[in-house]
C-alpha cells in the first residue's frame, strides 16, 4: 500500500516537471543517450526518467562548469559511481565531478580533518551512518531536514522519495531530523555451503554424532559444532581440507570493525531496541537519555561485562580451533575472498558486499549453470541474546554535508548526490553493486528474477528479519575516537597477549576515559557525556537488561533450522 501510494506520488510529481520544463537544452540529447543505453533497468518509465533529468538540468543550470570533489570508500558501487555516474552527471548536468576512491579510514580521517580545521577538503562525503551519534552532537554536519527547506530547497529534487530509502532510520538523529542520505547498505550475514549443508551422506553423518539436524544456525552452540564436523570430523572434501569456520585475527584498525560491527548484540551483551539497544547499545555504552553515561560496567555499561568477554573469547577460541591457521595473520581485505576459494563450510560474520565477487562464473563455489553452491541467511545468536535485541550490523554508506564547505559548492554536491541515488538510476546501481537503498528497488521484478543466482541476498532483504541488523547508533558520541580504541585492545585478546577479561576491562576503561575528556570539553552539548559514579559491578549485574550477569550456562541447547524452510516463512 505505502509502495503504491509512493508511486502514485511520484508519477504525479513527474508529471509536473515536464509540464513545467518549458525551455529546451542541448543537454536533453546526453540525457536520452544515458537513459537509454545506461540507466536500464529503471523502476522508472523512460518518459519518467527523462523528465526526472530535466528537473536535474535546470537545477543545475547555475553551476555549470563548476568542478566539484566528493569521496567515498572503495567498493563495487562507489566505482560504478566514480567512473561512470559521475561521467554521466557532467554530460547531464555540465557539473563535473572527481569523486574520490579511498579506504574507509581514510575517509573517516579526511572528514575528521575537516572537522577540527574548518578546511574544506571536499564537497560532499559518502561516511558510514556510524557516525550518526558524532555528527548530531558535533554539529559540524548540516541537518538534511533543514537543509532541504532552506539553503538546498532550490536543488533538491521533488522525486526524492525520502521515504523510499531502508535506511533513513539510520541516519537520524535524537532530534528527529535527517543528517545523511543512504547511498549503499550491506549487512552482515551467515555464509554456507548449502551444497554441503543439503548433501544426504553429510547430513546423517551430523545427525548420528550430534543428534540433530545439520541446518542453519539458529544459536552460536549449533555453529560451534558445525564449524567442529567440519574441521575435525569431516576435514576433506574432494580432496580439500576443509574448514568449518572463517575469520581474521591480525591486530590492525580493521578488527575493530569486526567487533564494533555489533559482535557483542549478537552476543547479547546490550539491551533490546530497534535499531539500537536502549540504554545500553552494542558498544556497552549507557545513555541517561541522549546523554552518555559509561561503558565499564562499574558505571552501568556492558563493554567488559560477562556477555562482551563470552563473545571475545568465543571469537578468539573460534579463530584457533576451527578456522585456517593463516586466518589469525590476515586483515579483513585478505580474509574476504578466502570462502569463495572452496575450502570454507561456514561463516558466522560474513558481508553482503562480497556477494558480487562470490557469484563469479568459475569460482569453486559457483556451479556450472551459474548459480551459487552457498547461500546466506540471518546470523545466529550467542547466549545472552534475547527476542527485541538486534542481532547484526548493517553498514549504510551516506552522503554528508559539511557545514564549513561552502554553501554553492555544496549546492553543487547536493545535486550529484542525489542524482547517484535517484530513481533514474538507483536499480540499475543496485543490480551493479548489489547494495540496496531504496525500498522499490528491492521489490523490482528484476530482482525476483535473479534472487537464485544471489545466494538469498534478495530473501534477506525483503524478510521482515532486516530489520534487526542496524549500524552504530547515537549512543556513540564520537565514533573517530572511540573506534581506534578497539582494534589495539581486540589485537590483545587475539594474539594472547591478554585474556578476553583483561582486554575488555582495558577497552572499557579506556572508553569511559575518551567519555570523561569529552565531559570536561563540554562540546557537545545537553546530549554529551556525563559519566555515572563507579559503583560496585555487582549492584548492576544484578538489575535488569544490560549489563547482565554471567549465565551459568554459556552452551544453551543447539537449534538448527533447515534453510529451506526459513525462506518459505518469510513468504507466508
Amino acid at each position: 500500500m505505502k509502495l503504491r501510494s509512493a508511486t502514485k506520488s511520484m508519477a504525479s510529481a513527474l508529471a509536473l516537471l515536464t509540464l513545467s520544463s518549458t525551455a529546451a537544452y542541448a543537454d536533453t540529447d546526453s540525457a536520452r543517450k544515458w537513459i537509454s543505453e545506461e540507466f536500464q533497468p529503471s523502476t522508472l518509465s523512460q518518459d519518467e526518467q527523462f523528465a526526472e533529468m530535466q528537473w536535474f538540468i535546470q537545477a543545475a543550470e547555475p553551476y555549470k562548469g563548476m568542478e566539484i570533489n566528493v569521496v567515498s570508500e572503495t567498493i563495487t558501487t562507489h566505482e560504478y559511481e566514480a567512473k561512470t555516474l559521475a561521467k554521466a552527471f557532467f554530460e547531464i548536468t555540465g557539473i563535473k565531478v572527481n569523486h574520490d576512491l579511498i579506504g574507509e579510514g581514510d575517509v573517516v580521517e579526511k572528514l575528521q580533518t575537516q572537522m577540527q580545521t574548518g578546511r574544506n577538503i571536499y564537497d560532499a562525503y559518502v561516511n558510514d551512518s556510524d557516525l550518526i551519534g558524532t555528527h548530531y552532537r558535533y554539529k559540524q554536519v548540516v541537518p538534511l531536514s533543514d537543509w532541504m527547506v532552506g539553503d538546498g530547497k532550490a536543488v533538491t529534487s521533488p522525486t526524492l522519495d525520502i521515504d523510499d530509502f531502508i535506511g533513513k532510520s539510520f541516519t537520524t538523529g535524537p532530534d528527529g531530523k535527517l543528517y545523511q542520505l543512504p547511498d549503499q547498505q550491506f549487512a552482515n550475514l551467515y555464509w554456507f555451503r548449502y551444497d554441503w549443508f543439503t548433501d544426504p551422506g553429510l547430513k546423517a553423518q551430523f545427525k548420528t554424532k550430534y543428534g540433530y539436524d545439520l541446518g542453519v544456525p539458529v544459536n552460536w552452540s549449533a555453529y560451534e559444532d558445525i564449524a567442529n564436523f567440519f574441521t575435525n570430523d569431516v576435514s576433506e572434501i574432494d580432496g580439500v581440507t576443509v574448514y568449518g569456520h572463517m575469520d581474521y585475527g591480525k591486530k590492525d584498525p580493521s578488527l575493530g570493525w569486526r567487533f564494533t560491527d555489533a559482535w557483542l548484540s549478537m552476543a547479547g551483551a546490550g539491551d533490546a531496541g530497534i535499531p539500537n539497544g536502549l540504554p545500553v547499545d552494542e558498544w556497552g555504552i549507557r545513555v541517561d537519555g541522549c546523554r552518555p553515561v559509561g561503558s565499564s560496567v562499574e558505571r552501568g555499561g556492558a563493554t567488559n561485562g560477562p556477555a562482551a568477554v563470552y563473545a571475545v573469547q568465543k571469537y578468539v577460541d573460534w579463530l584457533k580451533e576451527y578456522a585456517p591457521p593463516q586466518a589469525a595473520g590476515m586483515v579483513f581485505s585478505e580474509a574476504g575472498p578466502v570462502p569463495a576459494q572452496g575450502a570454507i563450510a561456514q561463516q558466522i560474520f560474513w558481508y553482503t558486499a562480497f556477494t558480487a565477487d562470490m557469484v563469479k562464473e568459475g569460482l569453486p563455489v559457483v556451479d556450472e549453470d551459474g548459480l551459487p553452491k552457498w547461500r546466506m541467511a540471518p546470523s545466529p545468536h550467542g547466549a545472552y541474546w534475547q527476542e527485541g535485541q538486534k542481532l547484526g550490523y548493517q553498514d549504510a554508506g551516506s552522503w554528508t554535508l559539511m557545514a564549513s564547505t561552502p554553501v554553492d559548492r555544496r549546492q553543487a554536491a547536493w545535486l550529484y548526490a542525489q542524482f547517484v541515488v535517484s530513481k533514474t538510476v538507483s536499480l540499475k546501481k543496485s543490480h551493479v553493486g548489489l547494495t540496496f537503498v531504496r525500498e522499490s528497488d528491492i521489490q523490482h521484478e528484476t530482482f525476483t528474477e535473479r534472487m537464485a543466482e544471489l545466494g538469498g541476498l534478495v530473501e534477506f532483504y525483503r524478510s521482515p528479519a532486516r530489520l534487526q541488523w542496524s549500524p552504530t547508533g547515537t549512543n556513540v558520541p564520537d565514533y573517530p575516537k572511540l573506534a581506534q580504541l578497539w582494534w589495539q585492545n581486540i589485537g590483545d585478546a587475539a594474539s594472547g597477549a591478554k585474556t578476553a577479561q583483561q582486554a575488555m576491562d582495558a577497552l572499557a576503561a579506556a572508553q569511559d576515559k575518551v567519555l570523561s575528556r569529552l565531559e570536561r570539553a563540554g562540546v557537545h552539548g545537553e546530549c554529551g557525556p556525563k559519566l555515572n559514579k563507579p559503583t560496585d559491578p555487582a549492584a548492576w549485574l544484578a538489575k535488569d537488561g544490560a549489563p547482565k550477569a554471567k549465565l551459568d550456562n554459556e552452551r544453551p541447547r543447539p537449534e538448527t533450522i533447515d534453510y529451506d524452510t526459513l525462506v518459505q516463512s518469510w513468504n507466508e
